[in-house]
């Protein structure tokens, strides 16, 4: 029984959420109505009878008064009685033994109550009381003499049901006219929702993010068809780089392929032939096999930093306290088993910064590789990593010929190479996977010259308080990876 009571309850809100936004206004609009009516009637009803109920009594006292009066002056047994008329007010004596009298023709009242009774004996001035039954009888007793007068009326509600049923007709048509008012006004007020609705449904069949929904309207409803203009605005952006990416891709990949098809079908064609060992001496063969490897790598590469900047969050880690000397020195030595010729050099003291470890390590490394393409044999790639202010500030600095002025404002564009670059291995797009890491990361990432001469990448992120009392490491500690 509990249970279907509670799946009412459940159904019940499953139907409301259901209905239109039309339906539910209406709804409220005709309910809001009918409970401000049904109080105001029973408001009403309550003033209306409590008037009643102070103008019978008041009525009883004044008649009670003039048959007091008269019965003082002539005596409770020979006070005047006229014949009852028909309608109208009734009374009665009290005489002192108990008895009463009553005039010709009147209707019989109730009973002298214990209280009348009281008050014929003296032992009150007056009372006010009613009778239960379905006469309904209001009674007003008045010591008299040596005895009471009582004036009565008959509490009748006809003027009650009268003004209710006037009440409830009138609460009807209010319900109604309200259920229609609020109609009205839902059809009139949803009228530019509904011709946002029809925009939005028309770009979501033709896919045309360029048509922007007319602003109409005002407040709220401008506030969103602002906000819909700018998330339009937003996947227009969104496709043109995804376009932009693609055609980018497509151009990056098609050397390396071409390059890769170019040597593998050479060496297919030669042992198709059985010409393999006669056409290529065991060093041509060697260099070509190198070869292949190392477009194989690129690729590799390639295809990894395209996953990485197609991905619309830095990575799927979530944000956590960290040191980032730990992320430094983690980048160096994978940059180091990658490149066995890199010397890198670490100057680093303990920063914590509020950050994910996989993307950070991965912008460092790309600085590292990058610095390395371009640093002689016997000059290492110098990494220093301190506390300025509320900062953490990481260089990497290199001793090659450094970036020409016209190549810094493109540095950090994907795919964009230097001319000088032109013969390295890569694909343009680690510095451009740095700028959107420390992007995401709330930093900065800035291009000099080092005072060797070469490249200075500077990244500026914000520092964060430490978990814990850490032991930091001394500035100016060196720590070489060989």
């Amino acid at each position: 029984m509990s249970r279907a009571a509670g799946r009412e309850p459940r159904r019940l809100t499953r139907w409301w959420r259901r209905r239109s936004l039309r339906t539910r206004l209406t709804v409220i609009a005709a309910t809001a109505i009918a409970v401000s009516v049904f109080v105001a009637f029973q408001v009403a009803i309550e003033l209306l009878d409590r008037e009643l109920q102070d103008t019978a009594e008041n009525q009883l006292r004044a008649d009670s008064r003039v048959l007091a009066t008269n019965a003082e002056r002539a005596g409770l047994a020979q006070v005047q009685l006229p014949p009852y008329p028909g309608s109208g007010g009734l009374v009665r004596v009290i005489l002192p033994d108990g008895s009463t009298r009553t005039p010709a023709g009147q209707p019989a009242l109730p009973p002298v109550s214990e209280g009348a009774k009281r008050v014929a004996q003296g032992a009150s001035a007056d009372l006010m009381e009613s009778n239960d039954s379905d006469d309904g009888y209001l009674v007003y007793t008045l010591r008299a003499g040596d005895g009471a007068v009582q004036a009565a009326r008959i509490a009748d509600g006809s003027t009650n049901n009268r003004f209710g049923w006037g009440m409830l007709l009138i609460g009807l048509l209010c319900v109604a006219g309200g259920a229609l008012v609020g109609r009205t006004v839902a059809r009139t007020g949803l009228a530019p929702i509904d011709r946002l609705s029809a925009a939005a449904v028309r770009v979501a069949h033709t896919r045309d993010l360029d048509a922007a929904i007319p602003d109409e309207g005002g407040g709220e409803i401008r506030q969103l068809i602002q906000s819909i203009n700018d998330m339009l605005a937003a996947l227009r952006e969104s496709r043109r780089a995804q376009r932009l990416l693609a055609e980018d891709a497509a151009h990056e990949l098609k050397t390396p392929l071409t390059s890769l098809r170019l040597n593998a079908e050479l060496l297919i064609r030669l042992e198709r032939r059985g010409t393999l060992d006669s056409a290529l001496p065991p060093e041509s063969r060697t260099r070509l096999l190198n070869d292949l490897g190392v477009q194989v790598a690129e690729l590799s590469t390639l295809a990894a930093e395209l996953t990485d900047l197609a991905r619309g969050d830095v990575s799927d880690q979530s944000t956590e306290v960290l040191d980032l000397a730990d992320v430094v020195v983690a980048a160096a030595t994978r940059g180091r088993s990658r490149v066995p010729d890199i010397e890198v050099a670490l100057d680093v003291s303990s920063v914590w910064v509020s950050g994910r470890p996989a993307g950070l390590q991965r912008a460092v490394l790309n600085l590292i590789d990058n610095a390395g393409k371009w640093s002689p044999a016997d000059q290492p790639v110098q990494v220093r990593l301190r506390a300025e202010g509320a900062s953490a500030v990481l260089e990497v600095d290199d001793a090659g010929p450094g970036i020409d002025a016209a190549d810094v404002p493109r540095v950090f564009d994907r795919f964009y190479r230097a001319d000088s670059a032109r013969a390295l291995p890569g694909s343009g797009l680690g510095l451009s996977i740095v700028q959107r890491v420390v992007d995401a990361h709330g930093g900065r990432v800035t291009v000099g010259r080092s005072a060797r001469g070469g490249a200075l990448l500077r990244v500026d992120l914000p520092a964060a308080a430490p978990p814990a009392p850490i032991a930091r490491l001394t500035a100016g500690e060196d720590t070489a990876v060989r």
